[in-house]
């Protein structure tokens, strides 16, 4: 009897299964085609996106290499292409490094163009520090002190990330205009900094040499 019943209770179940293919056989089928094609779809977009990002990248070292073997024209014109139209990720690191290259040739020119990432609103407020850094370092030889101090003096706080880096050019640029107190201001911060790096310490030693020897006098 319990066999009888179990053959019931599955041809019952068959026919379930028969009517509700019947029903939705297409939408079932077209739901897998569609499942389908969405993962070839996305294979290839992934593929895709490899081959542009290997492209990018071989582009980028190029000009890596043209800046190293001395062509900074080409070094340039490749960094200017790369800022134009790479993938976001390579397109900032390409501003970046052209804004650098520009500024091997004329500080004056290189530091505008970190002027112009500082002020990018686009940018994360970590790389607008470090443009803005940076465009003081190409200037510490171009203009007075006070113009240094205005946008590095901000970075150099016991948080900032920079701090180490702007305070050796805040440093830098007060020994270079015979204003001994703030250099040593700026050194002694480092020096006590316990999370300076110990090579910047090295240096930072003399420089402080440098501070307490005072302004050399020339005798005509």
């Amino acid at each position: 009897m319990a066999d009888i019943f179990r053959e019931i209770d599955e041809e019952v179940r068959r026919d379930k299964a028969a009517a509700l293919w019947s029903k939705y056989g297409v939408v079932i089928t077209g739901l897998a085609v569609l499942a389908v094609l969405a993962v070839a779809g996305w294979q290839f977009w992934l593929h895709r996106e490899q081959q542009a990002s290997q492209i990018v990248g071989a582009r980028f070292e190029a000009a890596l290499k043209s800046s190293r073997d001395g062509n900074g024209t080409e070094a340039e014109s490749i960094l200017g292409e790369l800022a134009a139209s790479a993938p976001a990720g390579y397109r900032q690191i390409a501003r970046f490094r052209l804004a650098a290259e520009v500024g091997k040739r004329d500080a004056a020119a290189g530091a505008t163009a970190f002027d112009a990432l500082a002020n990018d609103g686009s940018l994360e407020q970590l790389y607008r520090d470090l443009a803005r850094l940076r465009a003081g370092m190409l200037r510490v030889d171009l203009v007075p002190y006070a113009e240094i101090r205005t946008p590095l003096e901000p970075l150099a706080t016991a948080q900032g990330v920079w701090r180490h880096s702007a305070r050796e050019f805040l440093g830098i640029a007060a020994l270079k205009a015979n204003l001994f107190e703030d250099a040593g201001r700026w050194f002694d911060a480092i020096i006590t900094d316990p999370q300076s790096p110990q090579v910047l310490r090295q240096r930072t030693d003399l420089y402080l040499a440098l501070v307490r020897g005072g302004p050399v006098e020339t005798k005509n």
